[in-house]
Order: C-alpha cells, then sequence, then structure tokens
C-alpha cells in the first residue's frame, strides 16, 4: 500500500484522508488529480471497505487500468460509465424488455441501421438531398445525451433542417423500436437504459444503493446530465461521493457535457437531515508541470470567466522565461516563424517529441503544414486528417481537375460518386463519353445534346439525371468564370450545391467549409490553376522525403516527430515546448461562439487548457491580416485580456488590459463567485 505522506502533499494527502461524504474535489491542470483519485480508493481499502463496495468511473478504460496498477489494487467495478452500464444490463435488460444477450451498436452499426429507417419513411437519397445517417446519428445523440428534444438539437446544430423536423423525429422513433426488436443497443442506449433502470425500478434503485457506499467519479466536468443523474441516484443512500474535475477545463460542450454538474454541486449535495455534514470542497493548486511564468499568464486568462471556482495555480519548478506573443502579417509569416524557432529548440536538444503546435480549427494548420514538410520537420497529426488528405478538400480539388483536364478519370469518379443516383455504372459511362470527346467549353451542350446534361449518353436513368443536374450546378459557375483567380473558383464550389452536400453528410460541416476558405486564401497564392493543383498534389510528396538537409535530421532520423494537435486532442498532454497559432480575431474565440449562451467563457476554457499544456516555453501568436473567412484579422479578445506584465510580446494591433483592479462581483447574496477586473475587453452587462 501507498506511503501517504511520503508521495502526496498536503492538499492531496487532505483530500484522500478527509473525504468522507459529498466531495469536489477541484484539481487543477497538472497538480495530480489521477494520484488523488487512485490512492483514494487504496485508502479505502486499507480502512476495510470491501472492493465490492467502491465504484471507480472513469472516461476511459485505460485510465481505470493504470489507477489501479498504479497502486497495485483491484476493484471490480471501475470503468467507463458505458462500460459499467452494459454490467449492469446484462443482469437487469428484461426489466426494459431486452435479453441478455443484447448486442451493442458501434457507430457503423447505428448508421446502418439508420440507413434502414430512412427507407421505411419512404426517403430515397439517391434521389434527393437529406442529411446522410451519419448527421441523424449525430442529431439523435446529442439530444439524447443533452436529454432535449430534436428540435432543439436541430436548433443549435443545423438549423438549415428544421423544416425536416417531423421526418427526422419520425426517424428516431423508428430507430428506437428496430433497436429493441434486433435486441441491440447503441451507445446511447447503455446510458439512457442505465438510468432508466434505476429510475423505474425501487428494487434495483436500493440494490445499487446499498452496493456502492462509496463512489468516486474522474473528469466530472466532461459528464452530461444523465451520467450526473445516474451518480446522484446512487450515491442517495450513503452519499460517500467524490469526484474530481475541474471546471476552469470544461471544453466539450458539443458532446453534450454540462459544466453545470460541477458548478452545482454544491446545490445538487446540500447540507443532508440529521445533522451530516453537506458537499465538501477541496482544491488542488500545486501544479508539477508549468513554471511560475506560465501559470501566472494561466491564472490571469481564467480569471475573466464569471462562471467559475476560483483556483491560483502555484508552480513547484523554478523561474525560466516569460510566454511570448507575436504577431504577425500572414499566416505563411507566422508558419516561417514558428518553424524556423522549432529548429533552434531541436538544436538546443528539445526532442522533437516534447514539441506541440496547438489550433483551435484544424483549417489554422495548413500554412504550418506546408513550411514542415518543405523544411523536412516531420510531425504527427492530431484531431483528423492532415490537410490536404481530408476527403472535402480532395473533393474540391477534383472539381478543378477536372476543370483544367477532362479527361482525368479519377477526379471525375470522385465528383461522380458523391452524386445521388450515380452509381459505379453510370459514372464509367460517363467518363467514357468524355474519353471518346475532345473537351470543351462546355460538357452540358455538345452537338446532339438537348442542353440537359446527357451530352451523348443515351438515356440517363431519372435518378442519374437528378444527380447529374446536382454536378452541373457546382460545375456550370466554374466554366462561367474561366479566367478568375483560383481563389474565387473556390469559393464557387463552398458557395453553391456542394456546401448543401456537405451539411447533409457530415455534422461537422462547418468546420470542412472554414477547411474550404483556408484553401482558397493557400489558392489566392498561386499563380495558375496547373501550378496550384500541381502543388496541392506534391504536399504528399513532402512527406516522403527525409529529412537530411536540416540541421534538426539527427533528431527526425530516429522516428521521432513534433505534434500539430487541436487543443481538444491536447487535453490532459503536455510538452516542454508549445505553440498556440492565429489567436485572431474571429478565429480563437470563433465567430460561432460569440454568438452562443455562455460560448465565450468555453472558448476561454480551451484558451487555458492549451496555455496549460506547456511546461517551460510558450508562445502564443496572432495574425494581423485576415487570412481566414470572415476574419478581419488582428489579436483576438483573448489577446486584449492578456496582462502585458506577465509576458514578452510586440504590441502591434493589440490593446492588452492592464488594469489589475479587482473587484467582487457577488452572483449571490451569500458568496463572491469571482474576482471581475473592469478592464477585460468587450465585457457587455448580459455577461454580469
Amino acid at each position: 500500500m501507498p506511503n501517504y505522506e511520503a508521495e502526496l502533499n498536503q492538499e492531496q494527502l487532505n483530500a484522500v484522508r478527509n473525504a468522507d461524504g459529498p466531495c469536489l474535489v477541484l484539481a487543477g491542470a497538472g497538480s495530480g488529480k489521477t494520484r488523488t483519485i487512485t490512492y483514494r480508493a487504496a485508502y479505502l481499502l486499507e480502512r476495510g471497505i470491501s472492493p465490492e463496495n467502491i465504484l471507480l468511473v472513469t472516461f476511459t478504460n485505460k485510465a481505470a487500468r493504470e489507477m489501479i496498477e498504479r497502486v497495485q489494487i483491484k476493484l471490480p467495478w471501475s470503468g467507463t460509465f458505458h462500460h459499467i452500464a452494459y454490467r449492469v444490463l446484462k443482469k437487469y435488460c428484461s426489466f426494459l424488455g431486452y435479453k441478455s444477450n443484447f448486442s451493442v451498436l458501434d457507430s457503423d452499426d447505428s448508421a446502418n441501421l439508420i440507413k434502414q429507417c430512412l427507407k421505411d419513411e419512404g426517403v430515397d437519397r439517391t434521389l434527393r438531398r437529406f442529411p446522410s445517417p451519419t448527421v441523424l446519428q449525430s442529431i439523435i445523440s446529442y439530444a439524447r445525451n443533452s436529454q432535449t428534444s430534436i428540435d432543439d438539437a436541430l436548433d443549435l446544430k443545423h438549423p438549415h433542417f428544421a423544416p425536416l423536423a417531423d421526418t427526422i423525429k419520425s426517424i428516431a422513433g423508428n430507430y428506437a423500436k428496430r433497436k429493441l426488436a434486433a435486441n441491440a443497443m447503441d451507445f446511447d442506449d447503455l446510458l439512457v437504459n442505465w438510468l432508466k433502470l434505476l429510475e423505474q425500478s425501487e428494487k434495483i434503485r436500493q440494490k445499487h444503493q446499498e452496493q456502492f457506499q462509496y463512489i468516486l467519479v474522474d473528469e466530472y466536468q466532461d459528464t452530461n446530465k444523465i451520467q450526473a443523474s445516474i451518480i446522484r441516484l446512487i450515491a442517495a443512500k450513503h452519499h460517500n461521493l467524490f469526484v474530481v474535475g475541474d471546471d476552469a477545463q470544461s471544453i466539450y460542450s458539443f458532446r453534450a457535457a454540462e459544466i453545470k454538474n460541477i458548478l452545482d454541486f454544491e446545490k445538487e449535495y446540500p447540507r443532508l437531515s440529521g445533522g451530516q455534514a453537506g458537499a465538501k470542497i477541496f482544491r488542488l493548486e500545486t501544479n508539477y508541470r508549468s513554471t511560475p511564468e506560465i501559470l501566472s499568464l494561466a491564472n490571469d486568462i481564467i480569471s475573466n470567466n464569471i462562471n467559475q471556482y476560483q483556483k491560483e495555480l502555484k508552480s513547484v519548478q523554478e523561474k525560466f522565461v516569460r510566454p511570448e506573443v507575436h504577431s504577425f502579417d500572414t499566416n505563411e509569416e507566422e508558419a516561417v516563424a514558428i518553424a524556423v524557432r522549432v529548429e533552434e529548440l531541436l538544436g538546443e536538444g528539445v526532442e522533437p517529441k516534447d514539441i506541440a503546435v496547438l489550433f483551435r480549427a484544424a483549417h489554422h494548420s495548413q500554412a504550418l503544414e506546408m513550411e514542415l514538410m518543405k523544411r523536412g520537420i516531420a510531425y504527427d497529426y492530431r484531431g483528423g486528417a492532415r490537410f490536404f488528405e481530408r476527403a472535402h478538400v480532395k473533393d474540391v480539388l477534383a472539381y478543378l481537375r477536372i476543370l483544367n483536364n477532362q479527361t482525368d478519370e479519377i477526379a471525375w469518379r470522385r465528383v461522380l460518386n458523391m452524386q445521388v443516383g450515380i452509381g459505379e455504372m453510370v459514372a464509367g459511362r460517363i467518363i467514357a463519353e468524355v474519353a471518346t470527346h475532345p473537351p470543351t467549353p462546355s460538357l452540358d451542350k455538345r452537338e446532339g445534346g438537348d442542353g440537359g446534361g446527357e451530352f451523348g449518353v443515351v438515356g440517363l436513368p431519372a435518378k442519374a439525371q437528378a444527380g447529374w443536374n446536382d454536378f452541373l450546378q457546382i460545375f456550370r459557375p466554374l466554366q462561367n468564370a474561366a479566367g478568375a483567380e483560383i481563389g474565387d473558383l473556390i469559393r464557387i464550389i463552398m458557395e453553391g450545391k456542394y456546401a448543401e452536400y456537405l451539411e447533409n453528410e457530415y455534422p461537422d460541416y462547418r468546420e470542412r467549409l472554414q477547411d474550404l476558405e483556408q484553401l482558397a486564401k493557400f489558392a489566392d497564392n498561386a499563380e495558375d490553376l496547373d501550378q496550384f493543383l500541381a502543388e496541392s498534389s506534391l504536399q504528399e510528396g513532402f512527406r516522403g522525403i527525409a529529412a537530411v538537409e536540416t540541421h534538426s535530421s539527427a533528431s527526425l532520423r530516429r522516428g521521432e516527430k513534433i505534434i500539430l494537435s487541436t487543443i481538444h486532442q491536447a487535453k490532459g498532454l503536455e510538452w516542454q515546448a508549445v505553440f498556440i497559432i492565429n489567436v485572431s480575431d474571429g478565429q480563437f474565440p470563433n465567430d460561432r461562439a460569440m454568438r452562443e449562451d455562455n460560448g465565450i467563457e468555453e472558448e476561454r476554457r480551451l484558451f487555458y487548457v492549451a496555455v496549460t499544456r506547456a511546461k517551460k516555453h510558450l508562445q502564443i501568436s496572432y495574425l494581423l491580416s485576415g487570412n481566414f473567412g470572415g476574419s478581419i484579422g488582428g489579436p483576438s479578445l483573448f489577446v486584449n485580456e492578456i496582462n502585458k506584465n506577465l509576458v514578452d510580446a510586440d504590441l502591434r494591433g493589440a490593446v492588452f488590459n492592464n488594469d489589475k483592479t479587482e473587484e467582487i462581483i457577488y452572483i449571490d447574496e451569500e458568496k463572491p463567485k469571482r474576482q471581475f477586473r473592469p478592464g477585460s475587453f468587450l465585457r457587455g452587462v448580459d455577461e454580469l
């Protein structure tokens, strides 16, 4: 068993030893939350609590295994919410009409079943555009996990589909019936049905409550409403609930995570009858990761949020250099500067794997990816595919390839296969027609044709004709814009039928459109279409070039790579050196967050997460010009909020906040919720 006094600091030790009753452990970034919850479990076992009476809930099964292995304890009831729900439902699912041998559907299984529901509803996606099974799956899942209606989910995620709400609700109902008939549950059902058991069966609820005398939950800030309700019901008898999390790192509302679960913990678990103490709050504020200079900046950043628990991270590391803030005229200039600095760090002996570049959105990385490849600096990409490997980028390039070379069979197959009603056979007929005729200015007006798009292919089926007409709606404007700037050609594709295709096919269509705007920006610098297409294709070629001519090649030959990652993917990780790029107006926070309730605060938490990934070196940068769609350029709200005394910075375009006068804002009559600095940028009356 552990030596608690030697292996824990005083904050951790206090939480481990004195956490009977409902307890919230506010664990700041790098403060040892995993160690604390693990040692708490070990401490309970030492006190004679049976392993069967402890429930340990984590957000990955890997985390559960690592916790148990750390102190060599065995807990039979440990794992993710879904893992534990499966075990419970295997025993009790008959109460809900299932057999014990029920199947668990993965994402592909769910999408295929929803596809059948579309057919049942009479929706033929080969005849007309309609949300794809994947998009429908995301809408249904969000509504269930957030415990909202389909109408609300559509309003938030896909307002364009509001006229289809009744049909989508009918599909969702049929999907639920088909799952039950097939004796199958999807991942959402595991949670929903576990909660149903607890709510509807007093016998099952009491058995849970009797058995689990102590409940420990990790990453509580990432729980959704269903998960919080499950925990609340199970803890209702013994009240020994130990939840660990950090409200300042709650960044997954798009997955239906509910920050109120942690912010309202004291309200949900008030003083109990019989004189028992109510919720206790423990704070872990000793940070083992970052330098004092980085933590001073992090504390400064998060202090601007109103809805939070106050924490002040303190470093155990020695003093080092201050974080840097830099401005650049363009994202290409930013990319060159970061690549040069990366080479310097590698030359100073920093391992490639200890360097990360973080960004708010995937499309922010495009210029940097190109610069790294040109210099032979190998990198791993987290949070999606590399820029030129993304499906929608390849789609748009395929349209341009056809415009440039109408006999490009590969490009033809790509664009035709995404059209309704056009399968491999019809696509082959169209491609054969193109191959047997010289390229003409207008594909849909060949001699003998009717201008309707058959161009010599006799008798296109009705479904295929509809798809061909969709293609022409995208391609005709391209032909009519011959001679236009290449970036404008890409925008023509984005603004037409292709945008509708993206929304129908992908839950993250907004992010994909942002990628394409960045592609258009890249194209604005191209000399001609031939050169642009060649350079785009050659990006993959750069991946195969070994770094033999750069001074960093010795490090890179060992197979190590620097990391490029979205900030969401970086949570829980750490690096010696971190670059946070494009913290620019309209980009971070993004425009959508500016319009959403509590959106700014979540974006600020995301910025805080990015900053607290850094151990020693931190550089933040922004663009002075609008290099991304809808952005006018300049520093973002978050850059303007920074106290310039905490950073080494150039001040171009920035209006730094240096008013350190502190004022207490009383949210309720009992206590101040946070400290508020009047100098903070763009804060309005509504936010208070």
